[in-house]
């Protein structure tokens, strides 16, 4: 039959490589999914798996996790916006048994939420999961260099050579050394202030403890962007926004999944749609103590064609 194909000039079917789609399926990162396989930990259609091997859709794939058929529409990228309240953990366990960011979830089958990036206990903002392994890898790990951005409200305010220290001195933490690539001051009544803040990496509580390094403490801190993905300005805290098909393929794109890899500062003009959204119970009126933290100034824009819901 192959002979046949090459004589009518058809290309044989080559199918996709076995780690990419391990990693899709948010197995983890093709590279993790390669020792995987290296390992014995893989097999397909009842037979073990080797480094190289590509599979054809409706080929049966499975690890000691879980079995998977190439090709189900479930199997596919998704990607979720959850707007992170303060008082909950990103942790599946907790010993001390807070409430956790994944049981606000929409529930998966044969797959599972995988968390880009964590946000501490008390701090609020975007937060992104998704089923892909390697699109979590692209975005979190250092080499990548993502933009993060953070409204910020500290006591006190910043003076002119604490600014010139953080946007170009750097200042020294325990684990090394901090600079923002970006700082705006975005203003503030009595004690509290507002600034904009970016960088491209994730230390832990790596903006809280610039600021206290400074003498200044953080009484809020909100992240309002990841890459190209803002938080959209209509999704309310504790609700979640999934991103459409079109959208994913747009980000995979953006970091070098896909194949034509878009341009690193290439905006995505998402807009947010959680018309099926249930509300959370009211928290009464705010304080106007500033500008609101969750004002998308910097124009990207991203929001789930899917619907937002709690």
């Amino acid at each position: 039959m192959m002979e046949q194909d090459e004589e009518l000039g058809i290309e044989p079917v080559q199918g996709e490589k076995l780690q990419k789609v391990l990693a899709q399926a948010g197995f983890g990162s093709r590279r993790a999914m390669e020792e995987w396989i290296a390992a014995g930990r893989v097999s397909v259609n009842g037979e073990p798996a080797t480094l190289g091997m590509r599979v054809l859709p409706g080929d049966l794939v499975k690890t000691e996790r879980r079995t998977i058929r190439v090709g189900e529409r479930d199997q596919t990228a998704r990607v979720l916006l959850y707007h992170k309240p303060e008082g909950e953990i990103v942790s599946r366990d907790d010993p001390e048994k807070r409430a956790s960011v994944f049981d606000k979830l929409p529930k998966l089958r044969g797959q599972k939420w995988i968390a880009i990036g964590r946000l501490d206990f008390n701090t609020s903002g975007l937060l992104i999961f998704t089923t892909s392994g390697e699109l979590a890898n692209r975005l979190m790990h250092p080499r990548f260099e993502v933009e993060r951005e953070y409204a910020v409200r500290v006591q006190g305010t910043m003076t002119d050579e604490q600014i010139t220290q953080v946007l170009k001195e750097g200042v020294m933490l325990e684990d090394g050394p901090v600079t923002f690539d970006k700082l705006e001051d975005q203003g503030g009544e009595g004690f509290n202030h507002w600034y904009r803040v970016m960088l491209k990496e994730g230390r832990n509580r790596i903006v809280r403890r610039t600021f206290e390094a400074l003498g200044l403490p953080v009484s809020r801190l909100m992240r309002v962007r990841f890459g190209i993905i803002n938080l959209p300005p209509r999704l309310k805290r504790g609700m979640t926004a999934e991103l459409g098909e079109g959208e994913v393929a747009q980000v995979m794109e953006w970091v070098g999944i896909a194949a034509n890899e878009a341009e690193q500062a290439a905006p995505i003009p998402f807009e947010a749609k959680p018309a099926a959204a249930r509300r959370p119970a009211a928290r009464g009126p705010r304080k106007n103590s500033g500008p609101r933290p969750d004002g998308n100034r910097s124009g990207n824009r991203t929001g789930g064609s899917r619907g937002a819901k709690r």
